[in-house]
């Protein structure tokens, strides 16, 4: 189709124009053989997320990882260098001994160390972890999942011109990965000029599906679902099982004439109203002009005092106050409650006093519904989503979780990490034990006991413990794991309701006087380095899930204790019913 006739009817590009990184054909080989010999940086899954929507002009007008002038203002007033609105930082940052100098050319390679661009650094310039979270996110505190993983980035920004060999491969969903080009070109061929996207990185319910058909016909408009498939919230339902649920809804139940499906890679920074933001100015280089804004959007959920880290209209507020700059008018999320007497859904503020109305909350999908194995009533969800929710939500006794045992040398961690590994076997569940002695002697083997490796030992643990809590393992990690932020940093890897922080708050003097390796003493004497807890500090965790005390509780209470809790929040069965499961097999 004409570039042209769809810029016609769909709303111009954010910035006029779509960028496009990708190197043409015949100059793709030459560089790439290039490529080849010079110096490599890797990239992390956020930074190919970002690069390919660079690349396809999802950013526009952004051409770059930002240099330091489009960096600074972007945290000051949310806006590039030029002027043009745009809330969050998108940076690539490298080590400080990377041996990368200006002026030269780096090849940028993913995982697998496939090659996907070429760049001229132009820029290298200090990296400020702590004045990006707040100016961006509005906190420091490590329990925001971004500013947590910020504590692994490194320490220098490069910028400079990109050129792109080929985008990230895919092998999932073919059909749905789409070039803001590529949706623009599917929009236009429905005819209506009026774009209404949704942003989501759940699964649709029937209430969902109500509101963003309604909103179509509200601006008698068409449809974009845009759900995330990039890096979200660390828990969320994998993008493979909420795609499955999208796809039966667009083929069965939206108006083909008014909808299209279409799969985003953005790495989401859960930012709330910037994030909000953000989306809208993406969306509008996808063909839309309207965004739906939900409450809580973009939501990391709460800090380290239990209150949520922004306020739950503020996103819808914040695009409001721009929507006229950037061309996109936000349509707020209003709740629609279910009518049994009458089999439909309306908005809460237009039913009747005292008429019966029926909704279920997230929080109840999850607790009362998926992980008791219950199956979602029809009237909240199509027959087809449920079944594919309950095949990738197993009950939560059958689901994954980490307890993450911290405190001091000799404290007891272990000794009540053994106890507890013995009774979840009682009661019927597997669990893998990551001890901190062991992890150094055969995963960590060569790090020493600086921060620097004490925090990439601790990333090692939580990576392997993400890793079998996302398999439906239980794992029961015991380091001291001293530092606040690698802990929240594992936190964050894990999924915050999957993971059960366990301080074991055993006084110094105590931990000393059982001192049966010896450490202690040799550390007051000079002997040991970095000792926690003599010449190297230890952070208690803020709010952990369970305190222990090993002074007045035996190791045996306290892993009664932390069973009790773990059958209380339904990831493992009581003793009643465990007997009662093994004699139904």
């Amino acid at each position: 189709m004409n570039l042209n006739v769809h810029e016609e009817i769909l709303i111009e590009p954010y910035g006029g124009r779509l960028v496009n990184l990708l190197v043409p054909g015949e100059e793709r080989e030459e560089l790439r053989a290039r490529a080849a010999g010079m110096p490599c940086v890797r990239l992390s899954a956020r930074n190919v997320c970002d690069l390919e929507l660079l690349a396809n002009g999802g950013f526009s007008p952004l051409e770059r990882f930002m240099g330091r002038a489009d960096y600074e203002r972007v945290l000051a007033e949310m806006r590039l260098a030029g002027g043009a609105l745009f809330p969050l930082p998108v940076t690539l940052t490298i080590r400080r001994d990377a041996g990368v100098k200006l002026d030269g050319e780096i090849a940028l390679a993913d995982s697998f160390n496939s090659v996907l661009a070429v760049m001229r650094v132009e820029e290298i310039y200090e990296w400020n972890r702590e004045g990006e979270a707040r100016a961006a996110y509005g906190t420091t505190d490590a329990r925001h999942p971004l500013v947590a993983e910020m504590n692994s980035w490194n320490e220098l920004c490069i910028s400079g011109k990109l050129r792109v060999l080929q985008l990230p491969r895919y092998y999932d969903f073919l059909n749905l990965r789409l070039t803001p080009s590529e949706v623009r070109e599917r929009l236009t061929a429905l005819g209506r000029r009026n774009v209404v996207a949704f942003q989501t990185r759940n699964p649709l319910h029937r209430a969902h599906e109500e509101l963003t058909a309604r909103a179509a016909r509200e601006i008698d408009g068409t449809l974009l679902l845009h759900p995330v498939v990039g890096l979200t919230r660390p828990g969320d339902i994998d993008h493979f099982t909420r795609v499955r649920s999208y796809k039966v809804l667009a083929e069965r139940y939206y108006d083909p004439a008014r909808m299209t499906l279409a799969l985003l890679p953005l790495a989401m920074r859960m930012a709330g109203p910037r994030e909000a933001l953000w989306h809208a100015c993406i969306r509008r280089n996808f063909g839309a002009n309207h965004l739906i804004v939900g409450r809580d959007h973009a939501s990391p959920g709460t800090d380290s005092h239990g209150r949520p880290f922004y306020g739950p209209y503020d996103a819808q507020e914040l695009v409001a106050t721009y929507g006229e700059e950037i061309g996109v008018t936000p349509l707020p999320f209003s709740e629609l409650l279910y009518i049994p007497e009458e089999d439909r859904y309306e908005e809460a503020t237009r039913i009747e006093e005292g008429k019966r109305t029926a909704s279920i909350s997230g929080t109840e999908v999850r607790e009362d519904y998926l992980q008791r194995g219950r199956p979602l009533p029809r009237w909240f969800t199509r027959p087809e989503v449920a079944e594919i929710l309950a095949q990738a939500h197993p009950p939560r006794h059958r689901q994954g979780f980490c307890l993450w045992f911290t405190g001091l040398s000799g404290a007891g961690k272990s000794t009540t990490a053994e106890i507890l590994i013995v009774k979840l076997l009682e009661h019927g569940r597997q669990v893998t034990s990551l001890d901190g002695d062991v992890v150094r002697t055969h995963l960590s083997k060569g790090l020493g006991f600086g921060k620097e490796d004490r925090d990439t030992n601790i990333r090692r643990i939580g990576f392997v413990a993400s890793e079998i809590v996302r398999h439906g393992g239980g794992v029961v990690c015991a380091a001291v794991s001293p530092y606040r932020a690698a802990r929240n940093e594992c936190r964050a890897m894990v999924g915050a309701d999957r993971f059960i922080e366990i301080f074991v708050d055993t006084p110094l003097a105590v931990c000393e006087e059982r001192d049966a390796k010896g450490m202690y003493k040799q550390a007051r004497a000079g002997q040991i380095k970095n000792f926690t807890g003599i010449d190297d500090p230890y952070e208690p965790p803020l709010k952990p899930e369970i305190v222990l005390d090993t002074v007045s509780h035996t190791a045996e209470e306290n892993a009664a204790r932390i069973l009790a809790y773990l059958v209380e929040r339904g990831f493992a069965l009581s003793a009643t019913e465990a007997e009662a499961s093994t004699a139904r097999l």
